[in-house]
């Protein structure tokens, strides 16, 4: 697709400066020109004074003292335009007051949290409830930080020994103390499908999706595998559906965790569709019309894909006949 990398999180060609991570990065910390932004529990730190607005503190910002208890060292993101160090700070240790812990743990957390150092304006939000609103560059910075940390909370031990693994060159690393093994943050490829016969597109619906959610197919990309070959997997053993030709249009990073999504097109060789009820509750053909109701929010089944998702991305250059 010629306009591919406008898709959220496509990138915003930021300096990530990999050259002055470790010591380089940690000179520039305490700069007064370097900023910050902060995570809580995965939710970005976001500014809602007039549009939505990454936040970018000070480094010193009083805000960050939450980071140091557990001890969470500052991850460098890179620099901007201006040469300026960009970091993110993990304030996840913070315990705000009336905390609705089952919203945490829903698909999605409406909730939004106020820290008392900060302005009024400033809360910490879901990512993909405001993904759709932000510049290229903040939502590149966001996915980026959510992405990392989230993979050091789930990696604190060296996968060779069992040791207790430490943050290092900046955050882009976990070194084991006791057997000097390195770690390095991963990305797990994953292939969405654009699946299409003549006028239709192939949906589903995964158990425990909110009501009306319905989507593009998707599936892990498994070692040894093309991305060609798995997405005529996924669509066989999900939906039953045999695929043939097969072509890349765009990707996106996923920060749920850490996800690169390689969205495809697919053409179906068959139609009959028999779901695995472990994959998927419901799959259903929805002829190109019959998605311009769904978009315009006036079906009566289906919702339209989240604003920023690269499902809907793909539908709505389905729709307008842009996929080349």
């Amino acid at each position: 697709m010629r306009h591919a990398e406008t898709v959220t999180f496509g990138g915003s060609n930021l300096n990530r400066a990999a050259e002055i991570r470790g010591s380089g990065a940690d000179d520039l910390l305490m700069s007064p020109d370097s900023r910050s932004i902060a995570v809580w529990r995965g939710k970005p730190l976001f500014s809602f004074e007039k549009n939505t607005n990454l936040a970018y503190l000070p480094t010193d910002h009083p805000l960050f003292r939450e980071a140091k208890t557990p001890p969470v060292p500052p991850m460098f993101l890179g620099l901007s335009e201006r040469g300026h160090a960009l970091f993110a700070h993990d304030i996840s240790a913070w315990n705000p007051p009336a905390l609705e812990e089952a919203k945490l743990q829903q698909f999605f957390d409406p909730t939004r949290q106020h820290h008392p150092a900060l302005s009024a304006d400033h809360l910490f939000a879901e990512l993909r409830g405001v993904m759709a609103e932000l510049t290229p560059r903040d939502a590149e910075l966001a996915a980026t930080a959510r992405s990392i940390f989230a993979w050091h909370r789930s990696h604190r031990f060296c996968s060779n020994c069992g040791e207790e693994s430490r943050m290092a060159q900046s955050g882009w690393q976990r070194d084991c103390p006791a057997c000097n093994t390195s770690h390095f943050p991963r990305t797990d490829p994953v292939v969405i499908m654009l699946i299409t016969k003549g006028n239709n597109v192939l949906m589903g619906r995964s158990p425990g999706w909110p009501e009306g959610m319905y989507s593009l197919l998707a599936g892990f990309v498994e070692p040894g595998e093309p991305i060609e070959a798995a997405v005529r997997r996924e669509v066989f053993e999900e939906a039953g559906i045999r695929v043939g030709p097969v072509s890349y249009l765009a990707s996106q990073p996923w920060p749920y965790p850490s996800s690169l999504m390689f969205g495809c097109a697919g053409r179906a060789l068959t139609e009959d569709i028999t779901i695995d009820p472990h994959e998927l509750e419901d799959a259903l053909w929805v002829s190109r019309e019959e998605m311009l109701t769904v978009f315009s929010g006036q079906h009566p089944k289906l919702k339209p894909s989240r604003k920023g998702a690269i499902a809907h991305f793909l539908l709505r250059n389905w729709l307008a006949d842009k996929l080349e």
